[in-house]
Parts: structure tokens; sequence; C-alpha cells
């Protein structure tokens, strides 16, 4: 007599497409918050560009209050630049320096949400694949 009941998932069997799998909550958090990093600091840049304005020295002269702003993210940006790095090689994600290269072409506020989704992404996948790899028969 078998007993009903779910039945393991093949290995084979696919769950949904490669684009849509392994997505939790947190990582499209992560990732809406990248797309605003990136439409939130690009807006301001293209006003600047399209003002003809001196960006670094409206930036760097406009007294304190910026000075202090810019420390701050200046600090954020690099500790997140380490965690980039070592988790990348942490999770064996290649081409972590990517991310680098890709946050002085956009901005720092795209990068950082954007990669913390590809983390979260690989950490659920790497989650769901052991739980899938134990629970199946051995030969």
């Amino acid at each position: 007599m078998t007993i009903p009941g779910p039945t393991p998932k093949s290995r084979n069997s696919p769950t949904g497409s490669s684009l849509t799998r392994h997505w939790t909550p947190l990582a499209v958090s992560y990732l809406l918050l990248a797309l605003v990093g990136l439409v939130g600091t690009w807006t301001f840049n293209v006003f600047a560009i399209v003002q003809m304005r001196n960006f670094i020295g409206d930036w760097v002269n406009s007294g304190p209050a910026v000075s202090s702003l810019t420390v701050d993210l200046f600090v954020v940006a690099v500790a997140g630049s380490i965690l980039i790095i070592v988790e990348s090689r942490r999770l064996g994600l290649r081409g972590g320096w990517i991310y680098l290269v890709l946050a002085g072409l956009t901005a720092f506020a795209f990068v950082f949400p954007l990669f913390l989704a590809m983390r979260e992404r690989a950490i659920t996948k790497r989650l769901t694949e052991g739980d899938s790899q134990s629970t199946e028969p051995r030969d």
C-alpha cells in the first residue's frame, strides 16, 4: 500500500524559467533599490549635464552639509566595495570586480543593491539545490 503525498522533485524538472527561479522577496527588494538608485542619481546627473554645471565644483564647494554627506557616502561605498569583493569570492560568484567598474560608470546606489540581489539569489539557489539533493534518493 502506498501513501499518497508529495513526490520529490526531480533535479531536471523545471519549477520556473531560469530567469525567475531563486528570486526571493529580499532579492526583489534589493533589485528595486538598485533601480531607484540608478534613476535617482542619474536624474540629477542629467540635470547637471543639461545645465552645463560644474558638477564637481557644486558637489565639493557647497558647504559642510554636503561635505559631511560626501564623506558618509564615500565610507559606505568603500565598505560596500570590500563587501562585494569578499562576498563574491566567498560565494564563488564570478566577476565581482565588474560591479566596481559598473559603479564608476553608473552609481554605487545602483550597483550595491544590484549586487545584494544577485547575492541573495545565489544563496537561495544554493539552499534550494542543497535541499533537493538531500531529499533525493541516493543509489
